[in-house]
């Protein structure tokens, strides 16, 4: 129930906080908020793919600098235990964005993954510290994210990285947003490199009047049916899912 209110708490504050610029926009701030049929991270389903609700503050000021933070039900930590009963994700970032050359820009900066809650003895929490680095050309980003610790669950996984790719494309006159991403997730530690997997995606949205709809088609190379690395068997209910199972997400958003 705690995990529910901080997640209701920051969504009832992107509500209410329009977007607001301070000392002649030097400082802005901005809100967000989103409804999707399925919460994808990495290509893996957060929510047993379940609708998620999601919202998001931003701070930045006109030096580059920015900090945030955003907040996410989850499902996959309590799904593979009864013992975890963490049902929020909450992440807080700063970083460092700039541009330079006339079309290249590059963006630096730190990503706190929390997940409060309770976990049984032994496990360990999918709190993972990470950062980041990311160099844009244009339509095209290359980013690349490194944790610092143990990582989404995995012990002793400091040094885990996450690479990928990113394209995108607008269509000015139509409001009409494409993309193409490519990604690839490397475990550290012991064993852990079992887990590495792939993850792709093709996206179209559409602005109507400051709500963009989406749809994403995704898809990775993980391994299926029970037993896998990715493959959960929640113990409460016995039914399996693949959290990489290929899939489409449809979802409206709304900046503030």
């Amino acid at each position: 129930m705690k995990n529910c209110n901080l997640l209701r708490s920051l969504l009832l504050t992107t509500l209410v906080l329009p977007g607001i610029a301070l000392a002649e926009s030097e400082h802005s701030v901005s809100s967000n908020l989103s409804f999707a049929s399925d919460y994808l991270f990495r290509g893996l389903t957060q929510t047993g793919t379940k609708p998620a609700i999601q919202g998001g503050m931003d701070y930045a000021h006109s030096s580059g600098f920015y900090a945030g933070a955003w907040g996410s039900n989850i499902s996959w930590l309590s799904d593979t235990s009864v013992s975890d009963t963490a049902s929020l994700e909450l992440d807080t970032y700063v970083g460092y964005s700039s541009s330079f050359a006339g079309d290249f820009g590059y963006d630096v900066g730190y990503l706190r993954y929390n997940y409060p809650g309770s976990y049984g003895s032994g496990a360990t929490k999918g709190d993972t510290d990470e950062i980041y680095a990311a160099l844009s050309w244009n339509w095209l980003t290359a980013k690349y994210s490194s944790s610092l610790g143990d990582t989404f669950g995995f012990a002793d996984a400091k040094g885990s990285s996450y690479m990928e790719v990113n394209a995108s494309y607008s269509i000015a006159d139509a409001g009409v947003d494409l993309g193409v991403h490519y990604g690839k997730q490397a475990f550290k530690g012991a064993g852990n490199n079992l887990s590495d997997y792939s993850d792709y995606n093709v996206s179209v949205s559409k602005d109507f009047s400051g709500y963009v709809v989406g749809l994403t088609y995704s898809a990775t190379n993980t391994k299926k049916g029970a037993g896998e690395a990715w493959y959960i068997v929640p113990p409460v209910s016995g039914s399996g899912y693949d959290m990489g199972k290929s899939t489409a997400v449809l979802s409206i958003s709304h900046a503030m």
